[in-house]
């Protein structure tokens, strides 16, 4: 069995879902499950519907109103005729929402984010899965929410694999074609559970881990992976070839095609990931496999912008010892910060660190009992793979650095922008 991967890029629209058919249609569609993200920007809506919600906001209704509109506009693109069941799909679909919102007590906002922004995926599956039966491509909808089974850290849950690889054996059909959703789970309570932004690539591994599948593709926009971003970068190489090692680097520094725990499952089974283009669906693309480390050898560039430099000195000038890491270490994991980037010295210790649960404000009080706390905020996070003096010289030039860390094959640099 085959495992595609298709991202909110692909089926942005109704040409978008178009399209993803004469993808299948090319490269085969028996033996394959689909996992399919939420359509386009759909999950940003939906977050702004949680904010409304919790804002008592008056825009509240108009927001859910817009992502109505825009998935009604693909629809009746895609079919000539308003009376199709599909309409009344996606109808009960928010009609779900509207009864959520309604009933809901729990002041959660992860555990609301959750049962709100999980329907983007749902409602995009639903209208792929009857497009293809509405043109003659016979395929079985399968709700991941019932078998993908996690703990209840929301937005961020653990996947318990015995219990999903039980459920995935039983539901999804071999020989068929199965459509699914990405980034979804549920708890032990059947509350649904997001595996984190851009879970997607991670639910098509959990796939093909338990079904010991032949290989997982990730189609996007990009003719496959790329040694830099080129939004940021000019002249970026495309990469034919990278070692599961070296993939985990740099998904673990924080590249964005592939995500840092998809590879972990594949691994383990020696399944290929291949990233390829649905534009051009015939191309080879990037194959991430046993074999060489990175086929061109160049250097790889990856950014995170919007991150946060903190850091800590003792009020009276003591060494930053051990129980002090460990306590720090302690606080981050507690406020959920992301640690990027670790420097200290005898009397100071520093961290790079992504605040996606927008937590710095709390984790400042607390550190400010024991630490003089300086920080730097909106900074960016250069990590250069198989650095040299060129590559680095193309992050440095016209930037600021604060901090520079340098490893055998990795280079780190914290930068400002410079006016």
């Amino acid at each position: 069995m085959k495992v595609f991967k298709f991202g909110g890029a692909s089926v942005k629209d109704a040409d978008g879902v178009k399209n993803v058919y004469s993808v299948l249609q090319q490269v085969g569609h028996e033996d394959v499950l689909l996992v399919i993200s939420a359509m386009g920007k759909t999950t940003n809506a939906f977050e702004l519907v949680i904010k409304n919600y919790f804002e008592k906001s008056a825009g509240l209704q108009a927001s859910i109103q817009e992502i109505k509109k825009y998935h009604n506009q693909i629809l009746l693109e895609l079919f000539e005729d308003d009376k199709h069941p599909v309409f009344t799909a996606v109808g009960n679909i928010f009609a779900g929402l509207d009864s959520f919102l309604q009933g809901n007590k729990s002041p959660n906002y992860n555990f609301v984010y959750d049962q709100v922004v999980s329907l983007g995926e749902v409602i995009s599956t639903t209208i792929v899965s009857h497009y293809f039966n509405h043109v003659g491509l016979t395929n079985t909808w399968v709700d991941v929410r019932e078998i993908i089974k996690t703990d209840n850290t929301y937005r961020d849950a653990i996947v318990n694999w015995d219990a999903t690889k039980a459920a995935i054996t039983k539901a999804v059909k071999k020989k068929k074609l199965n459509i699914t959703q990405g980034f979804l789970g549920s708890d032990e309570n059947n509350f649904t559970t997001t595996l984190g932004r851009e879970g997607s690539d991670y639910t098509a591994a959990i796939f093909a881990y338990c079904l010991g599948a032949e290989s997982v593709t990730i189609w996007k926009d990009v003719p496959g992976v790329l040694n830099a971003d080129p939004r940021y970068f000019e002249n970026a190489v495309l990469l034919n070839q990278i070692s599961y090692r070296e993939a985990i680097e740099l998904a673990f520094y924080g590249a964005t095609v592939i995500h840092p725990k998809t590879l972990q499952p594949l691994q383990r089974k020696e399944i290929p990931l291949y990233v390829k283009s649905f534009v051009n669906p015939l191309l080879p693309g990037t194959s991430v496999s046993k074999g060489a480390d990175l086929e061109p050898q160049t250097s790889c560039f990856i950014v995170k912008k919007n991150q946060l430099l903190i850091s800590l000195s003792s009020l009276d000038f003591s060494f930053i010892m051990e129980e002090n890491i460990s306590e720090i270490f302690a606080l981050l994991h507690k406020y959920r910060m992301k640690v990027s980037l670790i420097q200290n010295s005898a009397i100071s210790f520093s961290v790079c660190v992504d605040d996606k649960f927008g937590n710095f404000a709390e984790l400042k009080n607390v550190l400010s009992k024991k630490f003089k706390v300086t920080y730097n905020d909106n900074v960016s996070l250069y990590t250069i793979r198989h650095f040299n003096d060129k590559s680095e010289a193309t992050v440095t030039t016209g930037r600021e650095v604060l901090v520079k860390q340098t490893s055998r094959e990795t280079l780190q640099i914290v930068t400002k922008e410079t006016e």
